[in-house]
Protein backbone atom coordinates (compact mmCIF):
# COMPACT_ATOMS: atom_id res chain seq x y z
CA UNK A 1 0.00 0.00 0.00
CA UNK A 2 1.29 3.44 -0.94
CA UNK A 3 0.33 6.55 0.99
CA UNK A 4 1.17 10.11 -0.03
CA UNK A 5 1.13 12.69 2.77
CA UNK A 6 1.23 16.20 1.35
CA UNK A 7 1.27 19.43 3.33
CA UNK A 8 -1.34 21.86 2.04
CA UNK A 9 -5.08 21.59 1.64
CA UNK A 10 -6.03 24.19 -0.95
CA UNK A 11 -4.68 23.12 -4.31
CA UNK A 12 -5.89 24.56 -7.60
CA UNK A 13 -8.57 22.51 -9.35
CA UNK A 14 -6.13 21.41 -12.07
CA UNK A 15 -3.88 19.80 -9.41
CA UNK A 16 -6.77 17.90 -7.84
CA UNK A 17 -8.12 16.87 -11.26
CA UNK A 18 -4.76 15.68 -12.59
CA UNK A 19 -3.86 13.78 -9.41
CA UNK A 20 -7.31 12.15 -9.32
CA UNK A 21 -7.00 11.19 -13.00
CA UNK A 22 -3.79 9.25 -12.40
CA UNK A 23 -4.94 7.76 -9.10
CA UNK A 24 -8.14 6.50 -10.71
CA UNK A 25 -6.14 4.63 -13.36
CA UNK A 26 -4.89 2.19 -10.72
CA UNK A 27 -6.96 -0.86 -9.87
CA UNK A 28 -8.91 0.03 -6.75
CA UNK A 29 -7.06 -2.47 -4.55
CA UNK A 30 -3.66 -1.05 -5.62
CA UNK A 31 -4.51 2.65 -5.68
CA UNK A 32 -2.21 4.93 -3.67
CA UNK A 33 -3.93 7.12 -1.12
CA UNK A 34 -3.36 10.87 -1.06
CA UNK A 35 -3.90 12.55 2.29
CA UNK A 36 -3.58 16.30 2.71
CA UNK A 37 -1.98 17.61 5.89
CA UNK A 38 -2.83 21.04 7.27
CA UNK A 39 -0.11 23.62 6.69
CA UNK A 40 0.89 25.99 9.47
CA UNK A 41 -0.32 29.53 8.76
CA UNK A 42 2.53 31.68 7.47
CA UNK A 43 0.99 34.88 8.87
CA UNK A 44 1.66 34.26 12.58
CA UNK A 45 5.23 35.55 12.63
CA UNK A 46 6.57 32.21 13.89
CA UNK A 47 10.06 31.28 12.70
CA UNK A 48 10.25 28.83 9.81
CA UNK A 49 11.78 26.18 12.08
CA UNK A 50 8.66 26.28 14.31
CA UNK A 51 6.36 26.06 11.27
CA UNK A 52 8.24 23.05 9.90
CA UNK A 53 8.27 21.34 13.29
CA UNK A 54 4.48 21.71 13.62
CA UNK A 55 3.95 20.33 10.11
CA UNK A 56 6.37 17.48 10.83
CA UNK A 57 4.31 16.49 13.87
CA UNK A 58 1.18 16.33 11.71
CA UNK A 59 3.01 14.31 9.06
CA UNK A 60 4.43 11.89 11.64
CA UNK A 61 0.95 11.35 13.07
CA UNK A 62 -0.17 10.13 9.65
CA UNK A 63 2.70 7.68 9.10
CA UNK A 64 1.81 4.07 9.96
CA UNK A 65 4.27 2.44 12.38
CA UNK A 66 5.44 -0.21 9.92
CA UNK A 67 5.98 2.23 7.03
CA UNK A 68 9.02 3.04 4.97
CA UNK A 69 9.18 6.79 4.36
CA UNK A 70 10.39 8.53 1.23
CA UNK A 71 10.85 12.30 1.30
CA UNK A 72 10.55 14.35 -1.86
CA UNK A 73 13.14 17.09 -1.86
CA UNK A 74 14.93 19.01 -4.61
CA UNK A 75 18.26 17.95 -3.04
CA UNK A 76 17.37 14.25 -2.96
CA UNK A 77 18.62 11.46 -5.16
CA UNK A 78 17.77 11.69 -8.85
CA UNK A 79 16.32 8.56 -10.44
CA UNK A 80 15.19 7.46 -13.83
CA UNK A 81 11.69 6.06 -14.15
CA UNK A 82 13.18 2.59 -14.51
CA UNK A 83 15.18 3.01 -11.28
CA UNK A 84 12.05 4.32 -9.56
CA UNK A 85 10.06 1.25 -10.61
CA UNK A 86 12.83 -1.02 -9.25
CA UNK A 87 12.76 0.94 -5.97
CA UNK A 88 8.99 0.53 -5.72
CA UNK A 89 9.23 -3.16 -6.43
CA UNK A 90 11.88 -3.57 -3.73
CA UNK A 91 9.84 -1.66 -1.17
CA UNK A 92 6.71 -3.57 -2.18
CA UNK A 93 8.51 -6.81 -1.31
CA UNK A 94 9.94 -5.60 1.99
CA UNK A 95 7.50 -3.09 3.50
CA UNK A 96 3.90 -3.21 4.55
CA UNK A 97 3.46 0.46 3.67
CA UNK A 98 5.38 2.98 1.62
CA UNK A 99 4.78 6.62 2.52
CA UNK A 100 5.85 9.57 0.36
CA UNK A 101 6.15 12.93 2.14
CA UNK A 102 5.67 16.22 0.30
CA UNK A 103 6.41 19.35 2.32
CA UNK A 104 4.71 22.70 2.40
CA UNK A 105 5.89 26.11 1.20
CA UNK A 106 9.12 25.91 3.20
CA UNK A 107 9.83 22.23 2.61
CA UNK A 108 10.18 19.66 5.36
CA UNK A 109 11.68 19.65 8.83
CA UNK A 110 15.36 18.53 8.69
CA UNK A 111 14.80 15.93 11.43
CA UNK A 112 11.96 14.38 9.45
CA UNK A 113 14.22 14.20 6.39
CA UNK A 114 17.04 12.58 8.35
CA UNK A 115 14.69 9.92 9.75
CA UNK A 116 13.40 9.00 6.29
CA UNK A 117 14.68 5.87 4.57
CA UNK A 118 15.03 7.63 1.20
CA UNK A 119 15.18 11.19 -0.14
CA UNK A 120 14.25 11.57 -3.79
CA UNK A 121 13.94 14.47 -6.15
CA UNK A 122 11.51 14.75 -8.99
CA UNK A 123 13.52 17.55 -10.55
CA UNK A 124 16.60 19.62 -9.86
CA UNK A 125 14.33 22.63 -10.17
CA UNK A 126 12.09 23.79 -7.34
CA UNK A 127 8.53 22.74 -8.13
CA UNK A 128 5.24 24.08 -6.84
CA UNK A 129 3.92 21.56 -4.34
CA UNK A 130 0.82 20.88 -6.43
CA UNK A 131 3.00 20.06 -9.42
CA UNK A 132 5.07 17.72 -7.25
CA UNK A 133 1.88 15.87 -6.29
CA UNK A 134 0.88 15.43 -9.91
CA UNK A 135 4.36 14.37 -11.01
CA UNK A 136 4.67 11.87 -8.17
CA UNK A 137 1.30 10.28 -8.86
CA UNK A 138 2.06 10.08 -12.59
CA UNK A 139 5.43 8.45 -11.90
CA UNK A 140 3.84 6.01 -9.47
CA UNK A 141 1.36 5.05 -12.17
CA UNK A 142 4.10 4.80 -14.79
CA UNK A 143 6.24 2.61 -12.50
CA UNK A 144 3.23 0.43 -11.69
CA UNK A 145 2.49 0.06 -15.41
CA UNK A 146 6.08 -1.01 -16.04
CA UNK A 147 5.97 -3.61 -13.27
CA UNK A 148 2.61 -4.96 -14.46
CA UNK A 149 3.59 -4.89 -18.17
CA UNK A 150 0.77 -2.45 -18.89
CA UNK A 151 1.22 -0.53 -22.17
CA UNK A 152 1.17 2.98 -20.60
CA UNK A 153 4.98 3.28 -20.47
CA UNK A 154 6.96 3.15 -23.69
CA UNK A 155 10.74 2.97 -23.88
Amino acid sequence: MILILAVGQRQPAWVNDAAADYLNRFPENQRPQLKEIKAEPRTTGKPVTALLRAEAERLQAGIPKDAVTVVLDEHGKAMTTQEFSVLLERFEQTATRLVFLIGGPDGLDPKLKSESQQILRLSSMTLPHGMARVLLVEQLYRAWSMLKHHPYHRD
